[in-house]
């Protein structure tokens, strides 16, 4: 990508839940890129009580995070009362991915999809090519090489002791 580009990062459900639980949600605001949250995925970690859900909410608003609109959500919206229910697996990654295909045109802009989701790193996930999408292991070893924080390793203790079940993907593999 190139680095005149301004980047935006667009993190999934399961980064965000992550660095909840490691109350580490302002690590996405670390490298000074602009940080989207779709709305099909903030409806995803909000729409039950969790206990990360207001965390993150209240987290997007406080920071005056932009929520990107997509199709897919207003689909799934209008969809709610109908029969059959509407598939709600992936909607959140579909959603992303359509937000990230909006920059596909763009030659100011690139995507970082931040992903925790091992269907995510298979290749039928597609995305422009100014975008990319990272794991948050990759993310939190970025920030660490970058000497954005001290230690990626802390930061996943942090949420794993809190009770998250942190994922073990490694992407890119090593």
């Amino acid at each position: 990508m190139a680095s005149s580009r301004v980047i935006t990062l667009f993190p999934d459900a399961g980064p965000l839940i992550t660095l909840a639980y490691a109350n580490a949600l302002d690590l996405l605001l670390k490298p000074s890129w602009t940080v989207e949250i779709v709305d099909m995925v903030l409806h995803e970690v909000t729409r039950n009580q969790t206990p990360t859900s207001q965390q993150i909410a209240d987290w997007v608003s406080i920071k005056g995070l932009s929520v990107t609109t997509t199709q897919i959500y207003r689909h799934y919206v209008q969809s709610s009362g109908a029969v059959p229910k509407v598939r709600k697996s992936n909607l959140g990654e579909h959603a992303a991915q359509e937000a990230m295909q909006g920059l596909g045109l763009s030659a100011e802009r690139a995507g970082i999809f931040l992903f925790e989701d091992h269907k995510i790193a298979r290749a039928s996930f597609m995305l422009p090519d100014n975008c990319r999408k990272i794991s948050t292991r990759a993310f939190l070893l970025f920030l660490e090489q970058s000497e954005l924080i001290e230690s990626a390793a802390e930061i996943e203790r942090r949420a794993v002791i809190a009770g998250r079940h942190f994922s073990q993907i490694r992407f890119p593999p090593d």
